[in-house]
């Protein structure tokens, strides 16, 4: 395996003849790859790392947070749950008085209490359901002026990551998606979906993204600066 050390950064080299820009990127484990076309020369390689140092420490800080272990949810009464950047207080109610085993009722999460020990398991399955409708509407929202067709929408753990394009058309979305402040969400929708056009993140792909969302970049910014900080459960 190749490998390039640039100070104190050392990069995986993967060379692909299908790409035509440079491309860094952090994996789960934090090891860096660069990517990049057959034909460019170590100085330029070495040169673009140095260009772009800032940004793999940022990136590098950021997964060190996000894998530090969150304090678990506690489903007793006034504990807070996100749903679309709001944060509402869960009620445990009597059994009698919810046929659901989650509901969201004038500002509140309601749950019965007997459920309250499998609670993570419940509000899951809650989440999940709210979310495959309301993702599925932002895609069909955006399908046309992005000139795509998605083959179908599926909401999943997807580790550290809040999408991802599958093959054959299909979006995949992290259930915390619907975690985030609505216009948040809808930046990681756009995303997505841009990419059943680009796969990698090229100029082309912004420019995509931006064309279906002009201020896609504040979103953006938002996310990466406070996506970390969304609870899960």
């Amino acid at each position: 395996m190749m490998q390039l050390v640039v100070k104190d950064l050392r990069f995986e080299l993967r060379h692909s003849a299908r790409r035509r820009t440079l491309q860094i990127t952090v994996d789960r484990g934090g090891v860096l790859i660069l990517s990049a076309p057959p034909d460019v020369g170590e100085a330029r390689l070495r040169d673009f790392v140095q260009r772009k140092r800032m940004w793999v420490y940022r990136q590098l800080a950021r997964q060190a947070a996000v894998s530090k272990p969150l304090p678990r949810k506690v489903f007793v009464d006034g504990e807070g749950f996100l749903y679309l950047g709001r944060s509402y207080r869960l009620r445990l109610v009597p059994d009698e008085a919810s046929e659901a085993a989650v509901k969201l009722q004038l500002g509140r999460l309601l749950m019965p209490r007997a459920l309250a020990r499998d609670g993570r398991a419940h509000l899951l399955r809650w989440y999940v359901a709210r979310a495959q409708p309301w993702l599925q509407r932002r895609v069909q929202d955006y399908a046309a002026r992005m000139e795509v067709d998605p083959t179908g929408v599926r909401v999943q753990d997807l580790g550290y990551r809040w999408g991802s394009c599958g093959k054959g058309g299909r979006l995949y979305f992290h259930w915390k998606t619907i975690l985030l402040p609505a216009r948040i969400a809808e930046y990681v929708v756009v995303h997505e979906m841009a990419h059943l056009h680009e796969p990698h993140h090229t100029p082309e792909f912004w420019r995509r993204v931006e064309r279906a969302m002009p201020d896609y970049e504040l979103r953006k910014t938002w996310l990466a600066e406070h996506g970390m900080d969304v609870e899960g459960l």
